[in-house]
């Protein structure tokens, strides 16, 4: 006689954690706004301007540095951004906006698993994108690598958290997909004017940096760009952005609705 062992509960979790993450994924590659404005669009702006020339040549204003080093970390932004600003609230907006979250509710799976499976991909999407932008510009245009990796990590999972956290909170306010894409979208701008896509920081009036210093990716891309020429990220940067992960993650859990 045979006896059929089921599955630990843990395993199941796991398991049916898995299965979820790689569905999202599936419907995320469907999407516009991650696969064409996340991935593909920073990557187009690296090419563009990779084949600038002047932006290959050594500026004074930054140290030595060429242009494509400084914009390097600011691409690098703009992915983070789109992603957590955009893809993530229009995405778990609109499952709440259709009862998805609701319906959830009532079968094993929960929207917690859901919500753990957006996060999954998104993270996972970013790192992948990161990563393909360094190896691009390395190779293609000899951008160098970043001299202090691990610097260069805890920046970039910060500045992820930090953007994320933000997201999350447009998420959890924001009536329906639409309506997140439309605030995401309003945020991704101002953000990344100050993060320095049009004008790098350091050419910035004084005012202007002293705004930048203060938001999410201002921060974000200079602990970058400290941690691609060789420096620890400053203190007050990493700080900025762990202020902006936790504040902005605790509200959004206070404020979450499921339906």
């Amino acid at each position: 006689m045979s006896v059929t062992t089921a599955a630990p509960p843990a395993a199941a979790s796991r398991s049916g954690l898995g299965r979820l993450t790689v569905t999202e994924l599936k419907l995320f590659v469907r999407e516009r706004v991650g696969p064409i404005w996340g991935v593909g669009f920073p990557m187009l702006l690296l090419i563009i301007f990779g084949s600038i020339h002047s932006f290959k040549e050594p500026q004074k204003d930054f140290g030595g540095a060429t242009t494509l080093d400084i914009y390097v970390p600011v691409l690098i932004a703009f992915t983070i951004a789109i992603l957590a600003l955009s893809a993530l609230p229009m995405v778990l907006a609109g499952y709440r906006e259709k009862g998805i979250l609701r319906r959830l509710q009532t079968t094993p799976m929960g929207p917690v698993r859901l919500l753990t499976a957006q996060l999954a991909v998104n993270f996972a999407v970013t790192v992948v994108t990161v990563v393909a932008i360094l190896v691009v510009a390395r190779l293609a245009y000899g951008v160098g690598l970043p001299k202090q990796p691990v610097g260069f990590v805890v920046a970039a999972l910060l500045a992820a958290a930090a953007l994320m956290a933000v997201g999350l909170f447009v998420a959890a306010t924001a009536g329906g997909g639409r309506t997140a894409q439309a605030i995401g979208t309003i945020l991704f701008f101002p953000m990344m004017f100050f993060a320095g896509l049009w004008v790098p920081i350091a050419q910035m009036p004084d005012i202007l940096r002293h705004i930048s210093h203060g938001t999410p990716l201002g921060p974000a891309v200079q602990a970058l760009q400290r941690a691609s020429e060789g420096h620890w990220p400053h203190p007050q940067q990493l700080l900025v952005m762990a202020a902006y992960a936790v504040v902005f993650g605790l509200t959004s859990a206070k404020l979450f609705r499921w339906e």
